[in-house]
């Protein structure tokens, strides 16, 4: 009887992120809304500057408008069913709507780290080789690495999901998480999981590490090369241009790291749950006022289309 058990194929999980808090799960679920409001709106609108001024149709905005939606399509995926499950109390999760959660959360958090990583390579090059730029970065190199981007969050997620849900759960249904995150649902399993957290560390650390050190390699260079400029307009107008990716970069970066590089942390989920939060609902929520409140051109067009509209 023992082993049927361990080897019966359960149909569902329970995502117990937060349930220990009583009385927040209405605080949660309209903080959860008023965020993803305001993150669809703010990366919508991003887009639609964007795409209607004809001066914004560069390599850097070209990221821009792919990151933020991403960001829509990063949120989307979490958000709506953790609203749900904190407003009407339903916190089951079907074994393959898990699996599929997972597999989008990692495929655009992969890809997000990969389009950070070209985007500052974008700035390195702006910075740093201007007389080139527009021969360097050209539509179709903007194209591959977009691609490129996506590619590789799809090997990755594959990866994570496929050896994640080839594990045994024995009837455990329980998820210490709000979300099906991998460390999560691995360590839900009954099976041994050394396997599993030897390819999480290997693939998701050589994903972090490889773009972060193309960011910061990339900063390193860019700050060299503003401080060697003859004049204080030209340090300021170079540094403009990279002051709200860096900040990004920051924001994204700091967290996962903090995130991901903490020993402790698989004993400690409600800190786990409160900093996936930061990164997953946070930092898409504040992209687009990073770029719009710190982008002399996003600001100009985004005046000119709404006098265009009669708002101003």
């Amino acid at each position: 009887k023992e082993k049927m058990e361990n080897h019966t194929r359960i149909n569902e999980f329970i995502l117990v992120g937060f349930k220990s808090q009583p009385g927040s799960q209405l605080l949660l679920s309209v903080l959860f809304s008023a965020m993803y409001i305001v993150t669809v709106l703010g990366n919508v609108c991003m887009i639609l500057v964007i795409r209607m001024d004809s001066n914004l149709h560069t390599p850097m905005y070209f990221f821009l408008e792919n990151l933020s939606t991403l960001d829509i399509c990063y949120s989307s995926v979490i958000t709506p069913r953790a609203m749900l499950a904190f407003l009407l109390g339903r916190r089951s999760i079907s074994y393959h709507g898990c699996a599929s959660q997972m597999f989008f959360f990692s495929l655009f958090g992969t890809t997000e780290a990969f389009f950070l990583a070209a985007m500052a390579y974008d700035r390195f090059t702006a910075v740093c080789n201007p007389l080139l730029y527009h021969v360097i970065m050209s539509k179709r190199l903007c194209v591959l690495l977009v691609m490129g981007s996506y590619l590789s969050g799809c090997i990755n997620c594959s990866i994570q999901t496929g050896f994640t849900f080839s594990l045994s759960f024995c009837g455990r249904r329980e998820i210490n998480h709000f979300f099906c995150e991998v460390a999560a649902v691995i360590h839900a399993s009954c099976s041994d999981t050394f396997i599993n957290e030897l390819v999480m560390l290997a693939v998701c650390g050589s994903i972090i590490v490889g773009t972060a050190l193309v960011v910061f390699i990339s900063y390193g260079y860019i700050i060299i090369t503003v401080i060697q400029m003859p004049s204080a307009e030209s340090r300021h107008r170079a540094f403009s241009t990279c002051s709200s990716h860096m900040m990004t970069i920051c924001l994204f970066f700091g967290t996962v790291f903090f995130m991901y590089a903490q020993p402790r942390a698989k004993s400690s989920p409600d800190k786990s749950s409160t900093i996936s939060i930061f990164y997953i609902h946070v930092i898409p929520m504040l992209n687009p006022f990073i770029y719009t409140l710190r982008n002399k051109e996003v600001k100009g067009s985004l005046k000119k289309l709404l006098k265009r509209k009669g708002f101003l």
